[in-house]
C-alpha cells in the first residue's frame, strides 16, 4: 500500500523519529493504528452499553417508572446545595 500523509502528520511522524522514541515510520503508524483499534473497541463497548440503558429507560418509561421532571431537578438541586455545604 501507497498512502500520502499530509505535510503536518510527515513532520509529526519524522519528529518521534528524531527524538528516538521510534526507528521508523513504520513503527510510528503501526501503534497510530493499534491505538485508534483500541479506541475503537472502546466506542464499541460504550455505544453497546448505552443502547442497553436506553432500552432498560424505555421499558420503565412503559412499565410508569418515571419521576416527574420538577421532582428530578429539586432533588439535584437539594444535592448540589448540600455538597457546597460541604465544601465550606
Amino acid at each position: 500500500m501507497n498512502i500520502q500523509l499530509k505535510p503536518e502528520h510527515e513532520q509529526f511522524i519524522q519528529s518521534r523519529i528524531a527524538n528516538g522514541r521510534y526507528e521508523n515510520a513504520d513503527d510510528v503508524i503501526a501503534l497510530a493504528l493499534k491505538l485508534l483499534e483500541e479506541w475503537e473497541k472502546g466506542y464499541q463497548d460504550w455505544e453497546e452499553e448505552t443502547r442497553k440503558k436506553i432500552a432498560v429507560g424505555l421499558d420503565q418509561i412503559e412499565r410508569g417508572e418515571v419521576l416527574d421532571g420538577e421532582v428530578v431537578i429539586a432533588r439535584l438541586e437539594k444535592k448540589l446545595r448540600q455538597a457546597r455545604g460541604s465544601q465550606e
